[in-house]
């Protein structure tokens, strides 16, 4: 079995049990876990020192997974994924089957389709979404490649995902826009 299968395998035998895992994404490393488990959501929380007002990303396949978490997808919303240059997350309204953990006050919830072939796959293979948030302590810097992650997530977390950790690449986080129920987009980060 080649490595990458290997790491994919490792990381869902961890997710199916509930456990947080700290893996590389399109964007920066993250911390996640299975985005339909409560107790695992609330696991991040505890591991970031956050705030549970603070909603989290949750990364999916493709679209029409997408489309089993958010109640009314935007019209040509695939073309909109299609034609992004670069990792973006959309904003969207009615967000359902989630853990209420993960959903905003105004009923919004984070998505992005990831095009990362580990995280791709590893959803496919669960067939679920996986939380996404940047591998920090709140309030510090996010890390741009896995060497910075502190110790600290090191420790707290259950698993560390063996893919992509001796990448010497920068990463940086993915774009947001929020897209209202009358479809009007705005961007939250560039």
């Amino acid at each position: 079995m080649n490595h990458l299968l290997k790491a994919i395998q490792a990381a869902e035998d961890e997710l199916l049990v509930g456990n947080v895992i700290l893996y590389p994404t399109d964007t920066v490393w993250g911390i996640g876990c299975d985005a339909e488990n409560a107790q695992a959501v609330k696991k991040i929380f505890k591991i970031k020192e956050r705030e549970e007002s603070k909603s989290m990303i949750v990364l999916v396949s493709d679209v029409e997974m997408l489309r089993r978490y958010v109640r009314d997808v935007p019209e040509d919303f695939e073309k909109l994924v299609e034609s992004q240059e670069r990792p973006t997350t959309f904003v969207l309204s009615g967000a359902q089957n989630l853990p209420q953990e993960l959903i905003a006050e105004d009923g919004s919830i984070g998505m992005r389709v990831t095009k990362d072939e580990f995280c791709h796959r590893l959803m496919q293979q669960i067939g679920r979404p996986l939380v996404s948030t940047s591998a920090n302590v709140s309030g510090e810097v996010a890390p741009k490649a896995f060497p910075e992650v502190s110790d600290t997530i090191k420790e707290r977390v259950d698993y560390i995902v063996q893919w992509r950790q001796d990448e010497d690449v920068e990463s940086r986080p993915s774009r947001i826009i929020k897209i209202d129920e009358k479809g009007k987009q705005t961007v939250i980060r560039e």
